[in-house]
Protein backbone atom coordinates (compact mmCIF):
# COMPACT_ATOMS: atom_id res chain seq x y z
CA UNK A 1 0.00 0.00 0.00
CA UNK A 2 1.01 3.51 -0.89
CA UNK A 3 1.30 6.00 1.98
CA UNK A 4 2.51 9.76 1.47
CA UNK A 5 2.44 10.76 5.27
CA UNK A 6 1.96 9.56 8.13
CA UNK A 7 0.85 11.27 11.70
CA UNK A 8 1.15 10.70 14.97
CA UNK A 9 -0.38 11.76 17.80
CA UNK A 10 1.87 11.52 21.37
CA UNK A 11 5.36 11.47 21.67
CA UNK A 12 5.58 8.42 24.56
CA UNK A 13 7.30 5.66 23.64
CA UNK A 14 4.86 3.69 21.59
CA UNK A 15 4.19 6.71 19.18
CA UNK A 16 7.98 6.91 19.05
CA UNK A 17 8.45 3.16 18.81
CA UNK A 18 5.26 3.29 15.69
CA UNK A 19 7.06 6.12 14.25
CA UNK A 20 9.94 4.59 13.59
CA UNK A 21 8.70 1.41 12.50
CA UNK A 22 6.53 2.89 9.85
CA UNK A 23 9.41 5.38 8.55
CA UNK A 24 11.22 2.24 7.80
CA UNK A 25 8.73 0.35 6.56
CA UNK A 26 7.58 3.33 4.72
CA UNK A 27 10.38 5.50 3.51
CA UNK A 28 9.33 7.22 1.14
CA UNK A 29 6.25 8.55 3.20
CA UNK A 30 6.33 12.00 5.58
CA UNK A 31 6.27 10.42 9.08
CA UNK A 32 5.82 13.10 11.42
CA UNK A 33 5.20 12.81 16.17
CA UNK A 34 2.96 15.66 17.14
CA UNK A 35 3.45 15.87 20.93
CA UNK A 36 1.97 18.38 23.48
CA UNK A 37 4.81 18.30 25.83
CA UNK A 38 8.06 19.73 26.24
CA UNK A 39 11.02 17.02 24.59
CA UNK A 40 13.20 17.64 27.70
CA UNK A 41 10.29 17.32 30.45
CA UNK A 42 7.93 13.65 31.31
CA UNK A 43 5.94 12.79 34.06
CA UNK A 44 7.24 8.95 35.85
CA UNK A 45 10.10 7.36 36.88
CA UNK A 46 11.18 3.90 35.36
CA UNK A 47 10.23 1.58 33.19
CA UNK A 48 10.40 -2.14 33.06
CA UNK A 49 11.38 -4.32 30.31
CA UNK A 50 10.76 -8.12 31.07
CA UNK A 51 12.27 -10.88 29.03
CA UNK A 52 9.94 -11.71 26.60
CA UNK A 53 9.51 -7.96 25.49
CA UNK A 54 13.17 -7.43 24.99
CA UNK A 55 12.96 -10.57 22.30
CA UNK A 56 9.54 -8.98 20.85
CA UNK A 57 11.55 -5.48 20.38
CA UNK A 58 14.95 -7.30 19.18
CA UNK A 59 12.72 -9.28 16.56
CA UNK A 60 11.49 -6.02 15.27
CA UNK A 61 14.30 -3.32 15.19
CA UNK A 62 17.60 -4.90 17.12
CA UNK A 63 19.18 -1.14 16.97
CA UNK A 64 16.88 0.41 18.91
CA UNK A 65 16.78 -2.34 21.59
CA UNK A 66 20.63 -2.02 21.85
CA UNK A 67 20.10 1.61 22.65
CA UNK A 68 17.56 1.25 25.19
CA UNK A 69 19.69 -1.79 26.92
CA UNK A 70 22.42 0.23 26.95
CA UNK A 71 21.01 3.08 28.50
CA UNK A 72 19.41 0.67 31.12
CA UNK A 73 20.15 -1.32 34.37
CA UNK A 74 19.39 -4.81 35.16
CA UNK A 75 18.23 -6.19 38.71
CA UNK A 76 16.86 -8.71 40.75
CA UNK A 77 13.48 -9.10 42.26
CA UNK A 78 12.68 -9.70 45.90
CA UNK A 79 9.85 -9.78 48.23
CA UNK A 80 10.18 -8.92 51.94
CA UNK A 81 7.42 -8.99 54.70
CA UNK A 82 8.69 -8.04 58.34
CA UNK A 83 12.44 -10.08 58.10
CA UNK A 84 12.01 -12.53 56.15
CA UNK A 85 12.87 -11.94 52.39
CA UNK A 86 13.24 -13.78 49.32
CA UNK A 87 15.37 -13.15 46.06
CA UNK A 88 14.80 -14.45 42.49
CA UNK A 89 17.91 -14.12 40.48
CA UNK A 90 16.31 -12.59 37.18
CA UNK A 91 19.22 -11.14 35.46
CA UNK A 92 17.48 -10.22 32.42
CA UNK A 93 14.94 -7.78 33.85
CA UNK A 94 15.49 -4.28 33.18
CA UNK A 95 14.65 -1.02 34.11
CA UNK A 96 15.00 2.76 32.62
CA UNK A 97 14.45 5.88 33.62
CA UNK A 98 10.99 7.39 31.34
CA UNK A 99 12.92 10.22 30.32
CA UNK A 100 16.23 7.90 29.35
CA UNK A 101 13.66 6.32 27.22
CA UNK A 102 12.07 8.75 25.78
CA UNK A 103 15.50 10.33 24.70
CA UNK A 104 16.67 7.17 23.37
CA UNK A 105 13.41 6.51 21.34
CA UNK A 106 13.70 9.87 19.67
CA UNK A 107 16.84 9.93 18.74
CA UNK A 108 16.40 6.59 16.95
CA UNK A 109 13.15 8.07 15.37
CA UNK A 110 14.80 11.04 14.37
CA UNK A 111 17.64 8.98 13.05
CA UNK A 112 14.96 6.97 10.63
CA UNK A 113 14.20 10.32 9.17
CA UNK A 114 10.81 10.98 11.47
CA UNK A 115 10.03 14.77 12.19
CA UNK A 116 9.44 15.74 15.92
CA UNK A 117 7.33 19.04 16.88
CA UNK A 118 7.05 19.01 19.96
CA UNK A 119 4.53 21.50 22.03
CA UNK A 120 1.76 21.25 19.18
CA UNK A 121 -1.63 20.19 20.46
CA UNK A 122 -3.35 18.50 17.63
CA UNK A 123 -6.23 16.29 17.32
CA UNK A 124 -7.42 14.26 14.39
CA UNK A 125 -10.09 17.26 12.84
CA UNK A 126 -6.36 19.11 12.34
CA UNK A 127 -4.32 16.59 10.40
CA UNK A 128 -4.09 15.79 6.93
CA UNK A 129 -2.71 12.33 6.97
CA UNK A 130 -3.12 8.79 4.61
CA UNK A 131 -2.76 7.35 8.20
CA UNK A 132 -3.32 8.43 11.81
CA UNK A 133 -1.89 6.69 14.44
CA UNK A 134 -3.34 7.88 18.02
CA UNK A 135 -0.92 7.15 20.64
CA UNK A 136 -2.40 9.97 23.45
CA UNK A 137 -2.22 8.09 26.28
CA UNK A 138 -4.81 6.51 29.03
CA UNK A 139 -6.62 10.21 28.67
CA UNK A 140 -6.79 9.90 24.88
CA UNK A 141 -8.82 12.72 23.13
CA UNK A 142 -8.79 10.96 20.34
CA UNK A 143 -10.45 7.96 22.12
CA UNK A 144 -12.50 10.97 23.72
CA UNK A 145 -13.50 13.20 21.07
CA UNK A 146 -14.80 9.93 18.69
CA UNK A 147 -16.46 7.94 21.91
CA UNK A 148 -19.13 6.56 19.10
CA UNK A 149 -17.02 4.85 17.00
CA UNK A 150 -14.36 3.12 19.40
CA UNK A 151 -16.99 2.57 21.96
CA UNK A 152 -14.40 2.75 25.04
CA UNK A 153 -15.68 1.07 28.57
CA UNK A 154 -13.65 2.28 31.68
CA UNK A 155 -13.67 -0.01 34.79
CA UNK A 156 -12.08 1.52 38.04
CA UNK A 157 -10.19 -0.59 40.74
CA UNK A 158 -11.37 0.03 44.51
CA UNK A 159 -7.84 0.34 45.37
CA UNK A 160 -5.50 3.37 45.58
CA UNK A 161 -1.97 3.98 44.36
CA UNK A 162 0.82 6.67 43.69
CA UNK A 163 3.91 6.70 41.72
CA UNK A 164 6.82 8.37 43.21
CA UNK A 165 11.05 7.27 43.50
CA UNK A 166 14.05 8.08 45.44
CA UNK A 167 17.58 8.95 44.95
CA UNK A 168 19.55 6.02 45.42
CA UNK A 169 19.14 2.61 43.29
CA UNK A 170 17.80 -0.08 45.28
CA UNK A 171 20.02 -3.70 45.27
CA UNK A 172 16.76 -5.57 43.71
CA UNK A 173 13.18 -4.84 43.17
CA UNK A 174 10.98 -5.23 45.64
CA UNK A 175 7.62 -6.07 46.98
CA UNK A 176 7.20 -4.61 51.06
CA UNK A 177 4.39 -4.06 52.70
CA UNK A 178 4.57 -1.49 55.74
CA UNK A 179 1.50 -1.64 57.99
CA UNK A 180 1.30 1.64 60.55
CA UNK A 181 -1.17 2.85 62.56
CA UNK A 182 -3.85 3.49 59.55
CA UNK A 183 -3.42 0.18 57.73
CA UNK A 184 -1.28 -1.17 55.26
CA UNK A 185 0.57 -0.18 52.39
CA UNK A 186 2.29 -2.02 49.75
CA UNK A 187 5.16 -1.03 47.79
CA UNK A 188 6.52 -1.93 44.60
CA UNK A 189 10.12 -0.93 44.32
CA UNK A 190 13.01 -0.98 41.12
CA UNK A 191 16.02 0.29 40.54
CA UNK A 192 16.28 2.23 37.18
CA UNK A 193 19.87 4.17 37.38
CA UNK A 194 22.76 4.72 39.60
CA UNK A 195 20.85 7.26 41.44
CA UNK A 196 16.77 6.11 41.40
CA UNK A 197 14.70 3.71 41.69
CA UNK A 198 10.93 3.62 41.36
CA UNK A 199 8.61 3.65 44.51
CA UNK A 200 4.90 2.55 43.84
CA UNK A 201 2.55 2.41 46.57
CA UNK A 202 -1.12 0.96 46.86
CA UNK A 203 -3.09 0.67 49.39
CA UNK A 204 -7.14 0.01 49.65
CA UNK A 205 -9.83 2.83 50.63
CA UNK A 206 -10.24 2.83 54.15
CA UNK A 207 -6.67 2.65 55.17
CA UNK A 208 -6.45 5.83 52.20
CA UNK A 209 -9.42 7.31 54.64
CA UNK A 210 -7.88 6.77 58.11
CA UNK A 211 -4.65 8.19 57.02
CA UNK A 212 -6.46 11.61 55.78
CA UNK A 213 -5.04 11.18 52.09
CA UNK A 214 -8.52 11.77 50.53
CA UNK A 215 -8.31 15.28 51.76
CA UNK A 216 -4.60 15.59 50.73
CA UNK A 217 -5.65 14.75 46.96
CA UNK A 218 -8.58 16.71 47.45
CA UNK A 219 -6.29 19.80 47.93
CA UNK A 220 -3.14 18.80 45.94
CA UNK A 221 -3.25 21.37 42.60
CA UNK A 222 -3.08 18.99 39.23
CA UNK A 223 0.31 20.06 38.81
CA UNK A 224 1.75 19.01 42.17
CA UNK A 225 2.71 16.43 44.85
CA UNK A 226 0.67 15.32 47.53
CA UNK A 227 4.23 16.43 49.93
CA UNK A 228 1.95 14.99 52.70
CA UNK A 229 1.69 11.36 51.57
CA UNK A 230 5.26 11.60 50.60
CA UNK A 231 6.15 12.24 54.04
CA UNK A 232 4.37 10.13 55.49
CA UNK A 233 5.51 6.90 53.32
CA UNK A 234 8.80 8.18 53.62
CA UNK A 235 8.88 7.70 57.15
CA UNK A 236 6.35 4.72 56.80
CA UNK A 237 8.77 2.85 54.51
CA UNK A 238 12.27 4.24 56.40
CA UNK A 239 14.45 0.84 56.82
CA UNK A 240 13.86 0.60 52.46
CA UNK A 241 14.38 4.10 51.50
CA UNK A 242 17.48 3.94 53.89
CA UNK A 243 17.71 7.66 55.15
CA UNK A 244 16.40 9.05 51.71
CA UNK A 245 13.80 10.86 50.29
CA UNK A 246 10.77 9.70 48.41
CA UNK A 247 10.55 12.17 45.67
CA UNK A 248 7.36 13.21 43.54
CA UNK A 249 7.01 14.36 40.12
CA UNK A 250 3.10 15.18 39.90
CA UNK A 251 2.51 12.27 42.52
CA UNK A 252 -0.63 12.16 43.53
CA UNK A 253 -3.22 9.09 44.67
CA UNK A 254 -5.10 7.32 41.55
CA UNK A 255 -7.33 4.33 40.92
CA UNK A 256 -6.20 2.15 38.36
CA UNK A 257 -8.16 2.68 35.31
CA UNK A 258 -8.75 -0.50 32.76
CA UNK A 259 -9.91 0.77 28.83
CA UNK A 260 -11.39 -1.47 26.82
CA UNK A 261 -12.49 -0.28 23.41
CA UNK A 262 -15.46 -1.99 20.87
CA UNK A 263 -12.99 -0.92 17.67
CA UNK A 264 -9.35 -0.13 17.97
CA UNK A 265 -9.92 1.56 14.54
CA UNK A 266 -12.22 3.89 12.09
CA UNK A 267 -11.78 5.62 9.27
CA UNK A 268 -7.79 6.27 9.07
CA UNK A 269 -7.50 6.72 12.61
CA UNK A 270 -5.73 3.93 14.44
CA UNK A 271 -5.38 3.51 18.51
CA UNK A 272 -2.19 2.23 19.95
CA UNK A 273 -1.03 1.67 23.92
CA UNK A 274 -2.88 2.91 26.51
CA UNK A 275 -5.34 5.21 23.94
CA UNK A 276 -7.20 1.46 23.37
CA UNK A 277 -6.57 -0.51 26.29
CA UNK A 278 -4.67 -0.59 29.67
CA UNK A 279 -3.80 -3.49 32.13
CA UNK A 280 -2.68 -3.42 35.73
CA UNK A 281 0.40 -2.19 36.29
CA UNK A 282 1.51 -5.55 38.51
CA UNK A 283 1.27 -7.33 35.44
CA UNK A 284 2.80 -5.77 33.05
CA UNK A 285 3.87 -2.11 31.99
CA UNK A 286 1.49 0.22 29.79
CA UNK A 287 5.04 0.58 27.65
CA UNK A 288 5.39 -2.74 26.83
CA UNK A 289 1.39 -2.99 24.91
CA UNK A 290 2.12 0.23 23.65
CA UNK A 291 5.63 -1.10 21.89
CA UNK A 292 4.22 -4.27 20.79
CA UNK A 293 1.35 -2.72 19.66
CA UNK A 294 3.22 -0.59 17.31
CA UNK A 295 4.57 -4.01 16.24
CA UNK A 296 2.00 -5.24 15.26
CA UNK A 297 0.29 -2.18 13.76
CA UNK A 298 3.52 -1.76 11.10
CA UNK A 299 3.87 -5.67 10.34
CA UNK A 300 -0.16 -5.00 9.29
CA UNK A 301 0.43 -1.84 7.52
CA UNK A 302 3.37 -3.34 5.73
CA UNK A 303 1.42 -6.52 4.02
CA UNK A 304 -2.04 -4.91 3.54
CA UNK A 305 -3.29 -3.70 0.47
CA UNK A 306 -5.66 -1.08 2.40
CA UNK A 307 -6.14 0.25 5.67
CA UNK A 308 -9.34 -1.36 6.22
CA UNK A 309 -7.87 -4.94 6.15
CA UNK A 310 -4.16 -3.62 8.07
CA UNK A 311 -6.50 -2.33 11.10
CA UNK A 312 -8.53 -5.90 11.27
CA UNK A 313 -5.38 -7.70 11.03
CA UNK A 314 -3.34 -5.31 13.49
CA UNK A 315 -6.88 -6.01 15.54
CA UNK A 316 -6.78 -9.87 14.64
CA UNK A 317 -2.98 -9.93 15.97
CA UNK A 318 -3.57 -7.93 19.29
CA UNK A 319 -6.43 -8.17 20.83
CA UNK A 320 -6.51 -12.05 22.06
CA UNK A 321 -3.08 -11.13 23.69
CA UNK A 322 -4.26 -7.88 24.88
CA UNK A 323 -7.62 -9.68 26.62
CA UNK A 324 -5.75 -12.42 27.49
CA UNK A 325 -3.07 -9.94 29.63
CA UNK A 326 -6.29 -7.75 30.68
CA UNK A 327 -7.68 -10.82 32.21
CA UNK A 328 -5.02 -12.14 34.08
CA UNK A 329 -4.10 -8.50 34.88
CA UNK A 330 -7.41 -7.69 36.36
CA UNK A 331 -6.95 -10.80 39.20
CA UNK A 332 -3.30 -9.49 39.52
CA UNK A 333 -4.77 -5.84 40.79
CA UNK A 334 -7.15 -8.43 42.66
CA UNK A 335 -4.50 -10.09 44.59
CA UNK A 336 -2.63 -6.55 45.22
CA UNK A 337 -5.57 -5.59 46.72
CA UNK A 338 -6.08 -7.59 49.22
CA UNK A 339 -2.37 -8.58 49.63
CA UNK A 340 -2.69 -7.36 53.38
CA UNK A 341 -5.21 -9.68 53.76
CA UNK A 342 -2.70 -13.08 53.24
CA UNK A 343 0.81 -11.47 54.42
CA UNK A 344 0.85 -13.04 57.66
CA UNK A 345 -0.61 -16.06 57.07
CA UNK A 346 2.06 -17.65 55.14
CA UNK A 347 6.45 -17.68 54.80
CA UNK A 348 7.58 -14.95 52.61
CA UNK A 349 8.65 -17.96 50.11
CA UNK A 350 5.54 -19.41 49.96
CA UNK A 351 3.84 -16.15 49.77
CA UNK A 352 6.46 -15.80 46.70
CA UNK A 353 4.58 -18.66 45.03
CA UNK A 354 1.11 -17.02 45.63
CA UNK A 355 2.34 -14.15 43.71
CA UNK A 356 3.51 -16.05 40.84
CA UNK A 357 0.53 -18.03 40.62
CA UNK A 358 -1.70 -15.52 41.33
CA UNK A 359 -3.43 -14.80 37.99
CA UNK A 360 -2.71 -18.09 36.44
CA UNK A 361 -0.03 -16.74 33.73
CA UNK A 362 2.95 -18.35 35.68
CA UNK A 363 2.39 -22.53 37.50
CA UNK A 364 4.41 -23.64 40.08
CA UNK A 365 6.50 -26.38 38.04
CA UNK A 366 7.54 -23.42 35.44
CA UNK A 367 8.43 -21.40 38.40
CA UNK A 368 10.29 -24.04 40.03
CA UNK A 369 12.24 -24.47 37.07
CA UNK A 370 13.47 -20.96 36.83
CA UNK A 371 13.70 -20.24 40.63
CA UNK A 372 14.35 -23.64 42.48
CA UNK A 373 15.76 -22.28 45.62
CA UNK A 374 12.94 -20.15 46.41
CA UNK A 375 10.20 -22.93 45.14
CA UNK A 376 11.34 -25.36 47.55
CA UNK A 377 11.23 -23.07 50.54
CA UNK A 378 7.86 -22.37 49.54
CA UNK A 379 6.46 -26.14 48.87
CA UNK A 380 8.34 -27.04 52.25
CA UNK A 381 6.45 -24.87 53.93
CA UNK A 382 3.35 -25.88 51.88
CA UNK A 383 3.90 -29.67 52.49
CA UNK A 384 5.65 -29.74 55.95
CA UNK A 385 8.57 -30.74 55.10
CA UNK A 386 12.72 -30.72 54.86
CA UNK A 387 13.41 -28.61 51.57
CA UNK A 388 15.28 -31.66 50.62
CA UNK A 389 12.54 -33.90 50.22
CA UNK A 390 10.82 -31.55 47.65
CA UNK A 391 10.95 -33.50 43.90
CA UNK A 392 11.98 -32.04 40.91
CA UNK A 393 9.53 -29.63 38.64
CA UNK A 394 8.15 -32.35 36.73
CA UNK A 395 6.78 -34.31 39.86
CA UNK A 396 4.95 -31.70 41.68
CA UNK A 397 1.82 -31.70 40.80
CA UNK A 398 1.59 -35.25 42.10
CA UNK A 399 3.04 -34.09 45.25
CA UNK A 400 1.36 -31.32 45.83
CA UNK A 401 -2.27 -33.41 45.89
CA UNK A 402 -0.78 -36.23 47.44
CA UNK A 403 0.25 -33.76 50.87
CA UNK A 404 -2.03 -34.70 53.58
CA UNK A 405 -3.51 -32.30 55.01
CA UNK A 406 -4.57 -31.80 58.94
CA UNK A 407 -7.26 -29.64 59.86
CA UNK A 408 -8.37 -29.57 63.53
CA UNK A 409 -9.64 -32.92 64.09
CA UNK A 410 -9.75 -33.78 60.77
CA UNK A 411 -6.91 -36.03 59.00
CA UNK A 412 -6.79 -36.20 55.10
CA UNK A 413 -4.46 -38.51 53.67
CA UNK A 414 -4.25 -36.30 50.98
CA UNK A 415 -5.43 -33.02 49.15
CA UNK A 416 -7.78 -35.13 46.85
CA UNK A 417 -11.36 -34.41 48.65
CA UNK A 418 -12.94 -38.10 49.52
CA UNK A 419 -16.39 -37.94 47.43
CA UNK A 420 -18.41 -38.66 50.64
CA UNK A 421 -17.27 -35.48 52.03
CA UNK A 422 -19.93 -33.84 49.39
CA UNK A 423 -22.85 -35.58 51.00
CA UNK A 424 -22.12 -35.07 54.72
CA UNK A 425 -24.88 -33.34 56.65
CA UNK A 426 -22.21 -30.89 57.83
CA UNK A 427 -20.99 -29.99 54.03
CA UNK A 428 -22.27 -26.92 52.79
CA UNK A 429 -22.53 -27.33 48.71
CA UNK A 430 -22.21 -23.65 46.95
CA UNK A 431 -22.41 -23.25 43.31
CA UNK A 432 -20.02 -20.41 42.31
CA UNK A 433 -20.82 -19.75 38.43
CA UNK A 434 -19.12 -16.19 38.10
CA UNK A 435 -15.49 -15.59 36.99
CA UNK A 436 -15.02 -12.65 39.28
CA UNK A 437 -14.31 -13.70 43.04
CA UNK A 438 -14.68 -10.03 43.89
CA UNK A 439 -18.00 -8.93 42.05
CA UNK A 440 -21.13 -7.40 43.86
CA UNK A 441 -22.80 -11.04 43.26
CA UNK A 442 -19.89 -12.60 45.20
CA UNK A 443 -19.83 -10.73 47.43
CA UNK A 444 -23.63 -11.57 48.27
CA UNK A 445 -22.58 -15.22 48.12
CA UNK A 446 -19.73 -14.65 50.69
CA UNK A 447 -22.45 -12.79 52.72
CA UNK A 448 -25.25 -15.43 52.77
CA UNK A 449 -23.21 -18.64 53.55
CA UNK A 450 -23.67 -20.21 56.95
CA UNK A 451 -21.25 -21.54 59.45
CA UNK A 452 -20.61 -25.09 58.16
CA UNK A 453 -17.67 -27.75 59.12
CA UNK A 454 -16.86 -28.16 55.06
CA UNK A 455 -17.64 -25.71 52.52
CA UNK A 456 -17.43 -27.41 48.54
CA UNK A 457 -17.58 -25.19 45.39
CA UNK A 458 -18.64 -26.16 42.17
CA UNK A 459 -19.31 -24.28 38.87
CA UNK A 460 -18.43 -24.29 35.02
CA UNK A 461 -15.28 -26.15 34.10
CA UNK A 462 -13.59 -23.83 31.61
CA UNK A 463 -10.14 -22.13 33.07
CA UNK A 464 -11.28 -18.59 33.90
CA UNK A 465 -14.06 -20.22 35.88
CA UNK A 466 -12.21 -22.31 38.00
CA UNK A 467 -9.24 -19.33 38.27
CA UNK A 468 -12.58 -17.64 39.47
CA UNK A 469 -13.51 -19.96 41.66
CA UNK A 470 -9.98 -20.81 43.68
CA UNK A 471 -10.15 -16.81 44.23
CA UNK A 472 -13.61 -17.02 45.81
CA UNK A 473 -12.65 -20.01 48.59
CA UNK A 474 -9.65 -17.94 49.42
CA UNK A 475 -12.29 -15.14 50.09
CA UNK A 476 -14.35 -18.03 51.97
CA UNK A 477 -11.36 -19.56 53.97
CA UNK A 478 -10.61 -16.10 55.45
CA UNK A 479 -13.93 -15.50 56.77
CA UNK A 480 -15.07 -19.12 57.86
CA UNK A 481 -13.51 -22.03 59.78
CA UNK A 482 -14.27 -25.01 57.71
CA UNK A 483 -12.47 -27.20 55.34
CA UNK A 484 -12.82 -25.56 51.83
CA UNK A 485 -12.92 -27.47 48.63
CA UNK A 486 -12.45 -26.67 44.89
CA UNK A 487 -14.26 -28.64 42.31
CA UNK A 488 -11.40 -29.06 39.16
CA UNK A 489 -11.58 -30.73 36.03
CA UNK A 490 -9.01 -33.27 35.48
CA UNK A 491 -7.48 -31.38 32.43
CA UNK A 492 -6.81 -28.50 34.97
CA UNK A 493 -4.97 -30.44 37.56
CA UNK A 494 -1.55 -27.96 37.55
CA UNK A 495 -4.11 -25.04 38.34
CA UNK A 496 -5.87 -26.96 41.05
CA UNK A 497 -1.84 -27.64 42.83
CA UNK A 498 -1.77 -23.38 42.15
CA UNK A 499 -4.47 -23.13 44.02
CA UNK A 500 -3.45 -25.93 46.64
CA UNK A 501 0.35 -24.34 47.59
CA UNK A 502 -1.18 -20.65 47.22
CA UNK A 503 -3.64 -21.80 50.20
CA UNK A 504 -6.67 -20.72 48.49
CA UNK A 505 -8.67 -23.99 48.84
CA UNK A 506 -7.44 -26.77 51.34
CA UNK A 507 -8.47 -29.32 48.93
CA UNK A 508 -9.94 -30.02 45.41
CA UNK A 509 -11.94 -32.72 43.94
CA UNK A 510 -10.40 -33.51 40.73
CA UNK A 511 -13.30 -35.06 37.70
CA UNK A 512 -15.13 -33.75 34.77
Amino acid sequence: MQLNSIAVLGGGPGGLYAARLLKLSHPQAQVTVYEQGDPDKTFGFGVGLASRTQRNLNSADSASLDGIVAASRSHEMSMRVDDDTVVLAHGDLLAIGRATLLQVLQHFAEDAGVELRFNERRSVADLDADLIVAADGISSATRTELADEFKPQVDTGEGLYLWCGTDFALPSAIFVPATTAHGTFVAHAYPYADDRSTFLIETDEATWRRAGFDKTTEQTPAADSDQTSLDYLQDAFSDVLQGHPLIGNRTRWLQFRTIYCGSWHTRNIVLLGDAAHTAHYSIGSGTKLAMEDAIALDRAVLAADNLDDAFDAYELERRPAVDHLQSIAGRSMLWWESFPDRMSTMPVAQLMLAYMTRAGKVAVGRFAESAPEVARQGLAAYGNVDVTDVPAPADLVDWILARPLVYGEKRFDSRLAPDALRTEPSTQQLDFGSTSAWGESANQLLDSVPTAETYWLTGPNDRDAVLGRAEFAERLRRRHTGVVVIAVPSNLRADAADALVSERTDLVALGG
